[in-house]
């Protein structure tokens, strides 16, 4: 039997849709929608993701430990930076009222998973693949595209931010949506707060020179 393509160890016992090859179970559960692309129609994928989603909401039920990190958003660039994080989550919410805390939990993770590992998924040459994760691929979109203007403030260009503010901010997003979610995943308080937060950054920006995403 064929090596696996992707470890050349192990014996290839699926036919990996994304790949065109052969690839060991391993393989196929540790890359599979992270370093593959895997396509809608991959058996494997279809077979394993609500299990992958249980054991992700599942990790997401115990509550991170309070830190230096609950005081980070005090600082407006990086609440700009947490606000654009979230924006994706008010549109998806009005949008489709099936969508719940716990798709957005996930989407959170989806970005954080990306944002750490520092690329995006294998994309084979000449082959159009759709994120795993539309929900969190606007996430991280909506993350690496941000710019603090201080022009709001005082006179300045709009600049960036590092990956380690990227990944401090999104890290105390995913803690506060954990947070406000209570482990009821299928429910929409952590959405519900988010329209409530935006409606109030609405209001409060009419007569002052605050502005939100979107």
């Amino acid at each position: 039997m064929a090596k696996c393509r992707k470890c050349g160890q192990r014996k290839g016992k699926r036919a990996c849709p994304a790949l065109r090859s052969l690839i060991c179970p391993a393989c196929c559960g540790t890359h599979r929608g992270r370093e593959i692309s895997c396509p809608a129609s991959c058996k494997y994928l279809a077979e394993h993701k609500p299990y992958q989603d249980r054991r992700a909401l599942a990790r997401a039920s115990s509550p991170a430990p309070a830190g230096p990190g609950d005081d980070l958003l005090r600082d407006e660039r990086l609440a700009w930076l947490a606000l654009n994080i979230e924006a994706p989550f008010r549109e998806l919410a009005e949008r489709d009222p099936r969508f719940t805390d716990g798709e957005a939990i996930l989407a959170l993770e989806y970005a954080k998973d990306k944002l750490t590992r520092g690329r995006g998924r294998l994309i084979l040459p000449g082959e159009e693949r759709k994120p795993s994760n539309a929900a969190g691929e606007a996430v991280f979109q909506s993350l690496e595209n941000c710019r603090y203007d201080r022009a709001v403030i005082l006179v300045g260009a709009a600049e960036g931010y590092a990956p380690e503010d990227k990944l401090r901010v999104l890290e105390r997003v995913i803690k506060a949506a954990k947070s406000w979610a209570g482990g009821e995943f299928g429910g929409r308080a952590y959405l519900e707060r988010l329209r409530e937060q935006f409606a109030r950054l609405r209001e409060q920006s009419r007569p002052s020179k605050i502005i939100t995403p979107g």
